[in-house]
C-alpha cells in the first residue's frame, strides 16, 4: 500500500494538476507527454523538482549512488583527475541532486591535490540549488568559493562535464506502434482525470526515429528527442575535454527488446515505482531508461569521440572502488558494514551494477580513460 501524501503535499498535487489542465486546454486539449512530462517535473513553483519537497535518500522518493555512500564520488574523483591534470579544466556538474556528489568529490580531488579551478554546477530547480549550497557549506567550507551556479550553459568549457541520473529525468516522447504506423502518445483530460490520447506524429524528426525502429504494433515506448538536444549542445560548449554520463538504461537492442513492449517509463513515489505516471502529479518522479545507443549516435554526430561505454560495476571498479572501501579496516564493524554494504548496491548485478552505465565522451584528443580500457568487454553499443 502506497504512504498517503499530507494533506498540504496533497493540495500542492492537485494545484500541480490545475496546471496541467490549463496547459493541456491552451494547447487545444490535446499535449504531447513529453510537455506533461516537462511540466509536472520542472514547471517553476510547482513541477517535482522545482518545488520544496524531499527527494532523495530514505525520507525522499528514491535513493542515488551519491546517497548511498561518499565512496562513489571519491572513486569517480580518481578517474577524473588525470583528464583534469591534461586539460587544465574545470568541473561542470548537471543537475546536482543534494550536492552530495559535488561535496564528495571535491573532497576527494582535494586529497588528490587534483582541484579543480572552479566547479560549476548548472542547477534550473531553485529549491535543489540552496539545498547544494548548504550541503557543500557544510561539508566543505574551505573550498566554498571554488564552486559556481550556473543558470545556463557557458559558452566555452573545458575539463569534465558530469552527469548522474540526468539523462532519465528528461522529458520524452511516447510513441505507440499501430498497424497504421508509429502515433505520437500524448495526455488529454476526462472529467478530472488525465488519460493517453494517439494522434499522428507531426515531428518529422520524431516520425524517422520511430519508422526506423519499426516495432510491431502494439508496442509502446519513448524516444527521448531531449536527450540528443542536450548531447549535441554540450558537444558545442565542450572545447577540449570530457563528457561522463552515467545513468540506468540499455543499447537499443535491449531497449526496444520485444519482452519490453509497455516501455520504461515510470513514476517514482516513496520508494515505489509505479507504471501509473498520472498519480499525484508533482509529488512523483517521472523517468524513462536510457537508449545508450541513441545517445552514442547523437555525440557522434556532434563531433565528439565515444571514450567507452561500460557498467557501473565496472567502471567503479576499475576506478579503485574496492581500495577505497579496504581504508576503512574491516576490523572496525560499525565503519566497514554500512560502506560494505553501499558498495554492494552499487556492483550488484541484481541492484545498480549492471542496470547502470557509464558513457564517456571525449574532444580535443584527451588521453583514453583506463577505467573504460580494462576488464569486462561485454558492454558495447
Amino acid at each position: 500500500m502506497l504512504p498517503a501524501p499530507t494533506p498540504d503535499a496533497l493540495a500542492h498535487s492537485q494545484r500541480v494538476a490545475a496546471h496541467l489542465r490549463t496547459l493541456i486546454d491552451a494547447a487545444g486539449g490535446w499535449l504531447p507527454f513529453s510537455r506533461y512530462m516537462e511540466a509536472a517535473l520542472y514547471a517553476p513553483g510547482l513541477g517535482y523538482y522545482a518545488a520544496g519537497a524531499m527527494k532523495f535518500g530514505a525520507a525522499g522518493d528514491f535513493v542515488t549512488a551519491p546517497e548511498l555512500t561518499p565512496l562513489f564520488g571519491r572513486t569517480l574523483a580518481h578517474a577524473l583527475a588525470p583528464v583534469l591534470a591534461e586539460t587544465g579544466g574545470e568541473v561542470l556538474e548537471l543537475g546536482a541532486g543534494s550536492g552530495r556528489l559535488a561535496a564528495d568529490l571535491l573532497g576527494e580531488l582535494e586529497r588528490l591535490d587534483a582541484l579543480p579551478a572552479c566547479y560549476s554546477i548548472l542547477e534550473v530547480s531553485a529549491d535543489l540549488r540552496q539545498r547544494q549550497q548548504e550541503n557543500i557549506a557544510r561539508k566543505l567550507p574551505q573550498l566554498v568559493d571554488r564552486v559556481l551556479w550556473l543558470d545556463a550553459l557557458p559558452a566555452h568549457f573545458s575539463g569534465v562535464i558530469l552527469g548522474n541520473e540526468v539523462l532519465d529525468a528528461l522529458p520524452a516522447e511516447l510513441v505507440h506502434w499501430t498497424d497504421n504506423g508509429p502515433l505520437s502518445r500524448g495526455v488529454i483530460v476526462e472529467g478530472e482525470a488525465f488519460a493517453w490520447q494517439d494522434r499522428p506524429i507531426a515531428d518529422p524528426v520524431l516520425r524517422a526515429r520511430a519508422d526506423a525502429l519499426d516495432l510491431a504494433p502494439g508496442y509502446v515506448s519513448e524516444i527521448n528527442l531531449a536527450a540528443d538536444a542536450l548531447i549535441g549542445s554540450l558537444a558545442q560548449v565542450l572545447d577540449r575535454g570530457l563528457i561522463l554520463l552515467i545513468d540506468y538504461g540499455f543499447v537499443a537492442a535491449e531497449y526496444y527488446h520485444p519482452q519490453r513492449h509497455m516501455g520504461t517509463l515510470r513514476a517514482h513515489y516513496r520508494h515505489h515505482a509505479l507504471d501509473e505516471p498520472f498519480y499525484l502529479p508533482g509529488l512523483c518522479d517521472l523517468t524513462a531508461h536510457v537508449d545508450f545507443s541513441a545517445v552514442a549516435r547523437a555525440a557522434t554526430a556532434a563531433g565528439l569521440e565515444l571514450a567507452g561505454y561500460a557498467s557501473q560495476a565496472g567502471f567503479l571498479l576499475n576506478s579503485g572502488l574496492t581500495e577505497l572501501l579496504m581504508q576503512t579496516p574491516p576490523s572496525d564493524a560499525a565503519a566497514y558494514l554500512p560502506q560494505a554494504n553501499a558498495v554492494q548496491r552499487l556492483v550488484s548485478p541484481a541492484e545498480m551494477g549492471e542496470l547502470f552505465k557509464v558513457i564517456g565522451f571525449g574532444k580535443g584528443g584527451i588521453a583514453p580513460l583506463a577505467e573504460f580500457a580494462r576488464g569486462d568487454r561485454r558492454h558495447s553499443l
